[in-house]
């Protein structure tokens, strides 16, 4: 087995399939006000949190975009279709985290969305009993790709970065564990792995499957 103490999950994109039901309504909104290209901002906005989110957007569209309207009307759209379990996880949740428990390996989430959305979402999945810490994106001053979530769940879990593994999905993601002086693995989503990402990631894998047999190494 490889020699870590800890794993820190990102959410959404690799606990839960929910960055891409987030785009599908987007896409929704978009074909219903007539906004284009939409998915190429939504894709800059993944593993960030609500306020760069925002910028991303009105940068893309200008400062009269009405984002925030737009954004409430996705979000209600968002909650209908997936709140009360209903949020399609990914392949390998159970099997990765009942493998870091089994060892006895410090298990820790890291996730830009604000903290009652991720505490609703865990607990209807019946998984957040898995994890020594939540830390979530309104819990930090700089979201991602600074460091400073990673870092901070590091200091909750009493593991030092280097001996933690991030396991991440966006560009921005990656590049927050690997400013942290984590190991980050990336189990891409929405955008495949570019020249960057295999540059600061220890490995890029296809599932979480992948990851539990990476670190079975």
């Amino acid at each position: 087995m490889k020699d870590f103490d800890a794993v820190i999950f990102d959410m959404d994109g690799v606990i839960f399939d929910s960055e891409r039901a987030t785009l599908q309504c987007w896409i929704e909104l978009a074909e219903r006000y007539g906004i284009e290209g939409i998915e190429e901002p939504y894709l800059a906005c993944t593993g960030t949190n609500a306020a760069r989110t925002r910028q991303i957007m009105l940068d893309a569209y200008g400062e009269d975009f009405p984002y925030d309207a737009y954004a409430k009307e996705a979000s209600k759209m968002y909650h209908e279709k997936y709140d009360g379990g209903r949020l399609p996880m990914k392949s390998g949740v159970f099997e990765i985290l009942d493998f870091l428990k089994s060892n006895g390996k410090r298990i820790a989430l890291a996730s830009s969305t604000k903290k009652e959305t991720v505490i609703n979402e865990l607990r209807d999945a019946r998984i957040l009993e898995y994890f020594d810490e939540v830390i979530t994106g309104d819990m930090v001053e700089k979201s991602k790709p600074e460091p400073d979530i990673f870092l901070l769940a590091c200091e909750r879990i009493g593991v030092s970065p280097d001996r933690a593994y991030a396991i991440e999905d966006s560009f921005n993601g990656i590049r927050s564990a690997a400013r942290g002086g984590l190991h980050p693995l990336m189990v891409p989503d929405l955008r495949p792995a570019d020249e960057e990402m295999q540059g600061l990631a220890d490995a890029v894998l296809g599932s979480l499957e992948e990851v539990v047999a990476f670190l079975k190494g």
